[in-house]
C-alpha cells in the first residue's frame, strides 16, 4: 500500500460507499429510481455493497484521532451493518421510497463502452472508473476492525433512505 510505504506510522481508514443528506450516491439512486421506469444494473446486479453513513466514519475518526484507539491497528474497514448485493440495495431503496422501476441487467462490457464515450464528453457522467469500482465487492473486512471495535453502531441504510432521498436530515 502505497500510504504505508510513503507513512509507516499511519493509521489508514477505508470506507466502504458512503451515504449522506444529499450525497451523490443514495440520493442519486432514490431520484434515478423515482424517475426511471426501468433501471439498469451494472451486470447482473451481484456486486456486493455495504453502505456506511458518513456520520458513522466521521466519528470513528474523530474517535481514532481522540485516543489511542488507533494505536496497534494500522487499518480500519468502516461498512454499514448490512452488506447488499446491487440489486438488493436497489430493491431496498424502492421499497423504502415507494418506487417502482424494473432492474434491467446490463453487461459490464456495454457499460465500459457507454464509459468511453461517456468521457468524451465535457461533464462525464459515467467513467470507465467508475465501471470498474462496480465490478469489485466494496465491503468491510471481517479481520480488521471497523465501527464496532470503535464502539460506534452503525446506522442502517433502511433508517435513512427516505429521509435521505427527500432531502431531509437524516439523523434522528
Amino acid at each position: 500500500m502505497v500510504v504505508r510505504e510513503a507513512f509507516p506510522g499511519a493509521t489508514v481508514v477505508r470506507p466502504s460507499v458512503m451515504f449522506a443528506p444529499d450525497d451523490q450516491f443514495l440520493t442519486t439512486l432514490a431520484r434515478l429510481l423515482r424517475t426511471l421506469p426501468i433501471f439498469p444494473l451494472f451486470g447482473m446486479g451481484r456486486t456486493r455493497l455495504q453502505p456506511v453513513h458518513v456520520d458513522d466514519v466521521a466519528e470513528a475518526i474523530a474517535r481514532i484521532l481522540s485516543s489511542a484507539a488507533g494505536v496497534g491497528h494500522p487499518c480500519y474497514e468502516l461498512g454499514g451493518p448490512r452488506s447488499y448485493t446491487y440489486a438488493e440495495l436497489l430493491r431496498t431503496i424502492t421499497d423504502r421510497i415507494g418506487a417502482r422501476a424494473r432492474l434491467l441487467p446490463v453487461p459490464f462490457a456495454l457499460w465500459h463502452a457507454t464509459a468511453l464515450v461517456s468521457e468524451t464528453m465535457l461533464g462525464a457522467t459515467l467513467t470507465r472508473s467508475q465501471v470498474a469500482l462496480m465490478r469489485r465487492d466494496n465491503v468491510a473486512s471481517q479481520e480488521l476492525p471497523g465501527l464496532r471495535n470503535l464502539n460506534i453502531a452503525p446506522t442502517a441504510l433502511e433508517d435513512v433512505v427516505l429521509a435521505v432521498a427527500e432531502g431531509k436530515a437524516a439523523r434522528q
